[in-house]
């Protein structure tokens, strides 16, 4: 449930950005936004299950909106250039994704460290401190807060139509199964390899280096749709990548493991670029891309939330990583 709770928030709350939006403007809207981000990250501190929830709640649902307004906000702000600043923004949340995924182990066992042991508490604290490079973004985003608001949101008509438009319907699909894979990735790639015989740093380790990777991925592929007037090749070679980095993963010798995570990330990181570049691309204004992105991300994360409790379900269900595997190249072919 830990693990489904980030894309099912994204989903739920996700269509409530262009109403926040409205009423206060995209850049204050977001300002708030990570506000609550820092506290519910902040949250992580209290030792308990139930606040660990709270706080993975109250911290999706802030980045589920934020996820929603960023893309109007580029479409808006850089309407000539909305696959570079697509793949920069895409790119810095990969990094920050990794530098998680690689510290917080070594975090924790300092935290233990320095405290004699401290158990629950140690993990506790090596949550909590992702709140300070939040509360860092907080500052800098409210410090270049323009003086008047502006708006991404309206023309609220938009959207009945989207829903009848068949264009609208792919790039929903498309975000939401690639997100199942990601989230796959991300909730259940270090059990998977733990499970296979790696220690839980290298397993860190792993997930950091493939999300690293992601972050390159970000940063090249827009110079490369540039010069594309079709991305259906793009599609199809990342989505098959990314079955291979996948299967790999799941069966290759450990000792080539790397490989496998680097291929992965490559992939992964340019299908996730491209489904957030699509939703600028594909909309003629801010306003339809502000509300393509509300239907696309909220649609599209439901849809994504069932994947990491589908695995989760399966591996508890068979006890075998073919059945998690079987899933995996299943919903490759399908978003390809």
């Amino acid at each position: 449930m830990l693990t489904t709770l980030p894309s099912l928030c994204f989903g739920l709350f996700g269509p409530l950005a262009p109403l926040l939006a409205r009423r206060l403007g995209s850049e204050r809207a977001l300002l708030a936004l990570l506000i609550l981000l820092t506290l519910g990250t902040a949250l992580r501190v209290v030792p308990a299950w139930q606040v660990l929830y709270v706080g993975q709640i109250v911290a999706c649902f802030a980045i589920g909106l934020m996820d929603v307004l960023l893309p109007g906000v580029v479409k808006r702000d850089f309407p000539h250039h909305v696959a570079l600043m697509t793949g920069i923004y895409s790119a810095a949340m990969c990094a920050g994704a990794a530098a998680a995924a690689a510290a917080t182990v070594p975090a924790a066992n300092a935290v233990g460290h320095l405290f004699g042991g401290a158990g629950g508490n140690a993990w506790a604290w090596a949550l909590a401190l992702w709140a300070l490079p939040v509360a860092l973004a907080t500052l800098v985003w409210g410090v270049r807060l323009p003086a008047r608001a502006t708006h991404t949101g309206r023309r609220v008509h938009v959207m009945s139509g989207l829903w009848r438009d068949p264009l609208a319907w792919k790039v929903t699909l498309f975000m939401g199964s690639q997100s199942s894979l990601a989230y796959i990735v991300f909730g259940w790639l270090p059990t998977v390899l733990r499970t296979r015989g790696m220690s839980a740093v290298d397993a860190g380790f792993m997930l950091s280096l493939s999300v690293v990777t992601q972050a390159v991925a970000s940063l090249l592929l827009p110079f490369l749709l540039a010069r594309l007037r079709d991305q259906r090749v793009v599609n199809v070679s990342a989505l098959l990548l990314t079955g291979v980095g996948l299967m790999g993963c799941f069966f290759a010798p450990l000792s080539t493991i790397w490989i496998a995570a680097l291929l992965l990330g490559m992939a992964q990181g340019a299908s996730f670029t491209l489904a957030l570049t699509v939703i600028g691309l594909r909309s003629y204004d801010s306003h339809v891309a502000a509300q393509l992105s509300s239907m696309a991300q909220g649609i599209g994360y439901l849809i994504a939330s069932c994947g990491p409790f589908i695995a989760g379900s399966l591996l508890h269900a068979t006890d075998s990583l073919n059945s998690l595997a079987a899933l995996c190249a299943g919903v490759c072919v399908v978003s390809a």
